[in-house]
């Protein structure tokens, strides 16, 4: 029984759900598993194993159903800063209630419906299909939260992206004006340029 259980959570990516689980191994097995160690209870319902954990990713979609990542773990991504996030960045509409595991550390960003849905795609990161800003969003993001993520950040933000021969100046101004930050992004890319 405990090899089908540690083989199930393995075959779906080191994570799995209660569900998941319970049609070939029991309660009684998942809660022997946590108590021997194998298996860790990331929250209610949500199980993995440690090696999952210790993978530059996590299933972003099972710990927080629509969730995107965003500034920090987004900016890593895709190479614009140099900060290594202390934990995953994930967006969610501001007016949903999500509960997050003590481990792995989890940032909760509550933004607007609006912001929430603008320029989200989806990426492979170490296996797992990840929700993920945009580069644009990203750097929109790194602009309107200039003052709680420093003015620092924002500057290496912009410059890497201005940098980088896959920018899209015309998207950027366009998420600019979306998000009401254009006349702002407009003096740092004239510095900038």
């Amino acid at each position: 029984m405990k090899k089908d259980l540690l083989k199930d959570i393995s075959e779906s990516g080191g994570m799995a759900t209660k569900r998941e689980l319970m049609g070939g191994s029991g309660y009684y097995a998942i809660n022997k598993a946590i108590e021997r160690g194998e298996v860790i209870r990331l929250k209610n319902g949500i199980y993995a194993l440690g090696s999952a954990l210790a993978d530059t990713m996590i299933d972003v979609e099972r710990i927080v159903p629509r969730g995107v990542l965003c500034l920090y773990s987004a900016w890593a991504y895709y190479g614009l800063s140099t900060q290594i996030p202390d934990a995953y960045y994930i967006a969610v509409d501001k007016h949903r209630k999500v509960v997050v595991p003590s481990f792995p550390p989890v940032t909760l960003c509550y933004w607007q419906k609006e912001y929430c849905e603008l320029g989200v795609t989806e990426a492979e990161i170490s296996g797992y299909k990840v929700r993920i800003y945009d580069l644009e969003k990203s750097v929109c993001d790194a602009v309107k939260f200039r003052n709680k993520i420093g003015k620092d950040v924002c500057a290496e933000v912009l410059k890497t992206y201005l940098a980088r021969k896959d920018r899209n100046i015309a998207v950027l101004t366009a998420y600019a004006k979306k998000m009401r930050i254009a006349t702002t992004l407009t003096q740092y890319l004239e510095i900038g340029l």
